[in-house]
């Protein structure tokens, strides 16, 4: 056996062992660092109002759309932290990206308008929504599946 059919072999063994942890990681990592953008929003020194302010792509709907994105990011960031209601808060913070990307960052590519970070949020929970909590998740503990 050659040196690298060993080396794959390997690497194959420990890809395939940490797959529930590194999934793990990618949805707490992911949402805790997603609730710090929400903080400010809600509880932070220039709190968002819950009416007025910024509306919907030039449309007032009488709730300020910062608010309704710092409610998302914040407590839907604990849903995924926890793996409650994950594919729910999954979907709401992927379609938040998608808002968020198409109004404050409008050129088409991300590091020309420094969309990156809404970009890789909106693939991370775009992901979980399409896999699921993990093994390691509030959910998989309540409903004995992923």
């Amino acid at each position: 056996m050659s040196i690298i059919s060993t080396v794959n072999r390997c690497v194959d063994s420990v890809g395939n062992n940490t797959q529930t942890l590194s999934w793990t990681l990618l949805r707490v990592l992911g949402s805790a660092m997603f609730m710090t953008h929400g903080w400010p929003k809600m509880f932070g020194t220039q709190a968002q109002p819950f009416l007025g302010g910024m509306g919907f792509f030039g449309i007032d709907v009488g709730v300020n759309m910062l608010w309704v994105a710092g409610a998302i990011e914040l407590f839907g960031g604990a849903l995924l932290l926890l793996g409650l209601f994950t594919r729910y808060a999954a979907l709401f913070a992927a379609v938040l990206m998608v808002m968020a990307y198409l109004t404050a960052h409008p050129a088409w590519f991300p590091t020309l308008n420094n969309g990156e970070l809404a970009t890789l949020y909106f693939l991370v929970y775009f992901a979980i929504f399409a896999i699921g909590p993990g093994k390691i998740s509030l959910d998989y503990l309540i409903r004995g599946r992923s």
